[in-house]
């Protein structure tokens, strides 16, 4: 009889921990289910991307690009969870041949320079790159020809014979310059080209050694900035005629004006501007590069520069002549 009992107590028992069992089982499901739900919200919020390290290529340290790569990597981190660094890089046209060759991930670079560079025209003539696809488009990237208030140059044609910063050869910078003087009449062969950066330029500017310079950057440029601290500067104006002529045979250009009070201009200045944007490389992911382009886009009211006015999700695809990758294409379905 005990025996019975014992058996019948050892079968109740085991009953008694099955039920447990499945309970547990039931909570291990709704944590799984949480787990799921969880993982759809963190979806909607940005994924956890710390595994991830990645480089945005810029430009020189006294461009517009550097700082402005500088807040978008601590945007990205911020927001994704990825580790971004901001390289200081020789620009648009470097950055493609740097993208291309696996030396970074995103890359600052002009339009029409991202153009050439898929298209494999102008100064990647023979070298076209298929390698890389559109993040998105950032702000208009004026042709500044600067020189000193009393240097005497008022005009393009002023530049004969003149020792003139034209930028690295094949950079972005350098494109313009030549564009630019042909409208005007002019080419290198009629002025002292001298091959430096922003920095390099506007001290040569100051110490009396170059008399002008191109600088292709959004405005106020930082090395500008720093030149009016010491010396008044002047930009060349570009007249509305000639605007009309260059963007009639180069049609990535548009007309822009530098406001009277940047750099201390006691007027409005007539120029002209390409875009600036953002590239990648066309294999990251999808969802990372989704997670990046919302991460900018979704908080350009952090970015202190004065050209993050300008960054806008609206206009996140304007003037833009390559493929855009398809995660960024995703966001900017949304924001519609």
């Amino acid at each position: 009889m005990f025996k019975s009992k014992n058996i019948l107590f050892m079968f109740i028992l085991s009953a008694f921990i099955l039920v447990l069992a499945a309970c547990g089982g039931d909570d291990k499901s709704s944590t799984d289910s949480g787990t799921s739900d969880s993982g759809t919200d963190k979806e909607t919020a940005g994924t956890d991307y710390s595994g991830e390290f990645l480089s945005i290529l810029t430009g020189g340290t006294q461009g517009t690009y550097y700082p402005l790569g500088g807040t978008f990597a601590d945007l990205i981190t911020s927001e994704t969870g990825a580790k971004v660094t901001a390289e200081v890089s020789q620009a648009s046209a470097a950055n493609m041949t740097a993208l291309d060759a696996g030396e970074g991930d995103v890359a600052f670079v002009q339009t029409d320079i991202a153009y050439y560079a898929t298209n494999g025209t102008m100064m990647f003539d023979g070298k076209k790159i298929d390698s890389i696809s559109a993040l998105g488009a950032l702000y208009p990237e004026t042709i500044q020809l600067v020189t000193l208030a009393d240097s005497g140059i008022k005009t393009y044609a002023d530049l004969k014979g003149k020792k003139v910063s034209v930028g690295a050869p094949g950079s972005g910078t350098f494109a313009n310059a030549e564009q630019l003087l042909e409208i005007h009449g002019l080419s290198m062969d009629d002025i002292k080209a001298q091959n430096l950066d922003f920095g390099e330029s506007t001290d040569g500017i100051q110490s009396g050694q170059i008399d002008a310079a191109f600088i292709t950057a959004g405005y106020p440029t930082s090395a500008v900035e720093a030149l009016n601290a010491t010396n008044g500067v002047y930009i060349v104006p570009v007249e509305a005629d000639k605007a009309e002529e260059l963007i009639a045979k180069y049609p990535y250009y548009a007309v822009d004006n530098i406001p009277a009070g940047t750099y201390g201009l006691e007027a409005d200045t007539p120029a002209v501007s390409v875009g600036a944007m953002l590239a990648v490389k066309k294999d990251l992911p999808e969802d990372l590069v989704y997670a990046m382009t919302k991460a900018i886009y979704d908080n350009t009211d952090k970015i202190s520069h004065a050209k993050g006015a300008l960054i806008k999700a609206e206009t996140g695809l304007d003037g833009i002549g390559i493929d855009v990758h398809p995660g960024a294409q995703k966001y900017f379905d949304e924001v519609k």
